[in-house]
Formats: C-alpha cells, sequence, structure tokens
C-alpha cells in the first residue's frame, strides 16, 4: 500500500492569509528607472549619529551578549521616564515594559497573549495591513469597523458598539493614523474607554507615530481614565527616531498581560538585538532635539504636499500625525489599485492602493511624504499630468 501524499505541508490558516498588497507595488517599483516613491511607510532621515555612536560604542565594548529578556533593565527604565514625561502614564519598568523587535512582533505577542480561539477582536479601519492577520495567526476573528473620509477618517463609536458581540475581546486602533494621518481627538478616545468598560473589552493602541503628531498634545489611550489597566500601548524607535532598521519597539501593560506577552518572546524570540537597544538609550536620553527637527520638517512638507493634492483635483484632508496624506481618488472613476498601477507604469510615481487597508480604503491611495521636497514637488507634477490625461 502506497503512502499517502499530501497536497501540501503549509497551513491552512497561512495558505489563507493574503500577501501584503503593499509589497507588490514595491516590487513593481523596483524594477522601474526613475520611480518618485510615495509608498514607503518609513522616514527619510538617517538615525542621527549620537544614536549611531552609542550602538558602536557597545559593539567596541563588547556588549555583544543577550540582554534580558524584556530588554535592558536600563532601557525599560528610559521607556518608563519617557511614557510618564511624554503621555503622563505610568509603569513599573520591571514588570510592565517589555523590549521587542519592533513595534510589529509587540502587536502579535499582545494578540497572542489574549485570543483563545473563537475571541474576536475588532480592528477599525482603513488599518496597517498586519492586524488582520495577525489576529487571525492567534487564532482569532477580526472584525472591520470601518471609519469614513468625509469626516476625516474619525472614530465611528456607534458602528463600533454595534460590532461588540459576546465573543468580542479587543479592539485594535492607530493613532496617529497608518494610513490616514488622523489623530483620534481625546473626546473620541473617552467615548471609546467607556465602550471598553460597558463590555469589558481590552484596547490595543498602537502609538508608533505619537512622536509625529502635529498639532496640540498627543493624548495616550491608556492616560485616559480608567483606561491604563484595559489598554496595551505598542511603540517604538522606528518612525519618530527614524530606526526603522533597528528593528526595536516596545509594550507597556498591566503585569498580568505582560508577562504573558514575555512568556510567549522568551521562546520565540529571546530578546531584541543587544547593539539596537543601546542605540535606543541614547535616544530616549538625547534624542529629544532631532525628533523636534524631524516633525518640524514633515510638518512643512505635509503643508505643501496637501495643500498641492487639493489643488491638483485630488481630495485629501489634513492629517494630524503621521507622515502620510490619503486622498481620495473616486472621481477619476479607477478603482485604487487601477489608479496606483497606471500612475505607476505612466509617470513613475509609486503610492500604495487605499485597498490594502481594508474595504473603507478603496477609493483612496496612500501617499508618503517622508521624501525630499524636491521629491514631493516632482510627483506633484507627474501626478498633475496623469490626472489631466484622464
Amino acid at each position: 500500500m502506497k503512502p499517502q501524499t499530501r497536497k501540501t505541508y503549509v497551513s491552512e490558516t497561512v495558505a489563507g492569509l493574503k500577501p501584503s498588497g503593499i509589497r507588490r507595488f514595491f516590487d513593481l517599483a523596483s524594477g522601474m528607472e526613475g520611480v518618485i516613491s510615495l509608498g514607503v511607510g518609513e522616514p527619510d532621515f538617517v538615525t542621527s549619529w549620537g544614536i549611531r555612536e552609542a550602538s558602536i560604542l557597545s559593539l567596541e565594548q563588547g556588549y555583544t551578549s543577550y540582554t534580558a529578556n524584556a530588554g535592558l533593565p536600563e532601557l525599560r527604565q528610559e521607556i518608563a521616564a519617557y511614557l510618564r514625561r511624554k503621555f503622563r502614564v505610568c509603569y513599573r519598568p520591571e514588570t510592565e515594559i517589555l523590549v521587542t523587535v519592533g513595534a510589529s512582533q509587540a502587536i502579535d505577542l499582545a494578540l497572542r497573549a489574549i485570543v483563545d480561539p473563537g475571541d474576536e477582536v475588532i480592528v477599525v479601519e482603513p488599518s496597517f495591513v498586519a492586524y488582520e492577520p495577525l489576529v487571525v495567526l492567534a487564532g482569532g476573528t477580526p472584525v472591520s469597523v470601518r471609519t469614513s473620509g468625509a469626516d476625516g477618517f474619525q472614530l465611528n463609536l456607534a458602528q463600533l458598539e454595534q460590532a461588540i458581540t459576546e465573543r468580542t475581546k479587543a479592539v485594535v486602533i492607530c493613532s496617529p493614523n497608518n494610513p490616514t494621518g488622523t489623530v483620534f481627538s481625546p473626546a473620541e478616545l473617552e467615548a471609546l474607554a467607556r465602550l471598553a468598560e460597558a463590555h469589558d473589552l481590552l484596547v490595543i493602541a498602537d502609538e508608533i507615530y505619537a512622536e509625529l503628531t502635529y498639532e496640540g498634545e498627543y493624548m495616550s489611550m491608556a492616560a485616559v481614565n480608567g483606561m491604563r489597566e484595559r489598554t496595551i500601548l505598542i511603540s517604538g524607535f522606528s518612525k519618530g527616531f527614524a530606526m526603522t532598521g533597528w528593528r526595536l519597539g516596545f509594550a507597556a501593560a498591566p503585569e498580568d498581560i505582560l508577562q504573558a506577552m514575555l512568556k510567549i518572546h522568551q521562546y520565540a524570540m529571546m530578546c531584541a538585538p543587544t547593539m539596537a537597544q543601546y542605540g535606543a538609550l541614547e535616544a530616549l536620553r538625547n534624542g529629544e532635539h532631532d525628533v523636534e527637527q524631524m516633525r518640524n520638517s514633515y510638518r512643512r512638507r505635509r503643508n505643501y504636499f496637501v495643500a498641492s493634492l487639493n489643488e491638483i483635483g485630488l481630495p485629501c484632508h489634513v492629517p494630524g500625525g503621521a507622515f502620510y496624506a490619503f486622498p481620495s481618488i473616486r472621481h477619476t472613476g479607477l478603482t485604487s489599485e487601477q489608479f496606483a498601477e497606471q500612475l505607476l507604469l505612466e509617470e513613475k510615481v509609486a503610492v500604495v492602493p487605499g485597498n490594502v487597508f481594508g474595504q473603507s480604503g478603496e477609493g483612496y491611495i496612500r501617499c508618503s511624504y517622508a521624501s525630499s521636497l524636491e521629491q514631493l514637488q516632482e510627483a506633484v507634477k507627474r501626478m498633475k499630468r496623469f490626472l489631466e490625461r484622464l
């Protein structure tokens, strides 16, 4: 009797995941010359020299061993001081802060630590492309709640409440938002907090872009009255400190949740890269001036780019944070993917179709203005030509 041959050894769960929609357009653009990329979700600044020097020094001094699983104790202390100073939230560095391999790993750990099979997790969209797949990989069911460009993609609390069932475990939000740049107001966060209390929910708050808030003082979800014990705060060094390639993030959460995340981290990752952690120490201790300079530069570019998009006929709300513009292309009659692909092929401008961020992103494109002003000006010229032909 012949042994039975499997059709595939790949997990059904993984086989059912869609590849990242962002990657497809990066791959298309990478094979073309003269492309202006407005698709990359990372700063165009090089990590400041002080941070790089601190990391180099750690290597020269031979600090190349594992750190504690949760991260360098002194780094966790600095993160706690940073959160207290900047966002008025207090965490014990010994038991409530975990250093991770990027904020993405922190989100993955958070979901795996809290989700049981059959649990539902509400994802407010448009949303970062990883949230829903990570919910699925954790064994949960993602439930999308849409926001609308008509009101600048603010939280729709009525729709969110309608989506809550007895199986709902948590809500995932991102503010400032990727891809819309929307910053949720204190009033919205307060209303979400009351919903979380009423239905006994957790909130996973991705605040990786908090440093890139342009107007007013940023409010963390964890700082809302009563929400410290219901929030898993996710952040890191990639965006505000221009450290994307360093792959360093962190999570702050109540001790029972944080320790569950640490347990998974111990088995899956051991610890974040040691030299990157020494760089992050310097970032928190002496990097505020560099962050402020980058934030001011992004603000100037935002003001130019968003005004220009509106002038050439791509309606766009003014994003309150991050470095993304999310203009509407609905009036062109093209889908988001058609628009992005034709713009790339005809004018060599790479943007990301909005539908990869959820169904409510259809009819929009994401444009990163983390590019030089000269590149943004040239991109606007090319986009204007493209629209005139349409």
